[in-house]
């Protein structure tokens, strides 16, 4: 598991399914990332399966808050993508709990993942695609260190019109874990 000061990230698990489900059916979560359909239970063992199959540098973790004695689920966070001859990889993140929104949960997962991606994976680039929309996430990458490298027009249909997707990206040397 990797700490942080008010969370943990830990190994996705099979019993973990049925968050994905609730989270991803939600319009609000969805809007997000790049999921424009529902998805059933039946499509997220699949993809649980498949991406168990991949490296383990590649499986996602679940982030968790403590509350009280317990942690809670609030999404999830990882890297895909890894390219190890350039040491670079894409991070994605996913806060499915919308009442643990704009509290820096994000923020701080991102942190831990950057942590964990420079410092085990010895990786030298972090890179991302967000949505123009998503502010919210936009200042969270930059708080973290990301820089803008560029974007695709229009190119993202969603919500009945086309919106710009945004590449982001943080190298090891600019990223800065005390921040």
């Amino acid at each position: 598991m990797i700490y942080g000061k008010r969370m943990r990230l830990r190994a996705l698990e099979k019993e973990d399914l049925h968050l994905y489900v609730e989270w991803v059916n939600d319009p609000d979560v969805r809007g997000g990332v790049a999921m424009y359909l529902p998805f059933s239970m039946y499509e997220e063992e699949k993809w649980y399966e498949s991406t168990m199959a991949k490296p383990a540098a590649e499986h996602p973790m679940m982030i968790e808050v403590k509350e009280g004695d317990s942690w809670m689920p609030i999404g999830d966070c990882g890297f895909f993508t890894l390219d190890h001859r350039n040491r670079s990889g894409e991070l994605g993140i996913l806060i499915g709990r919308k009442d643990y929104w704009n509290q820096g949960y994000g923020s701080e997962a991102v942190q831990l993942l950057l942590e964990h991606g420079f410092n085990t994976l010895n990786l030298h680039r972090v890179y991302l695609r967000v949505f123009e929309d998503n502010k919210r996430a936009i200042r969270a990458y930059e708080k973290c260190g990301f820089i803008h490298e560029g974007h695709l027009r229009s190119a993202e249909y969603k919500d009945g019109k086309y919106v710009d997707v945004l590449f982001m990206s943080v190298l090891k040397e600019e990223w800065n874990n005390d921040r």
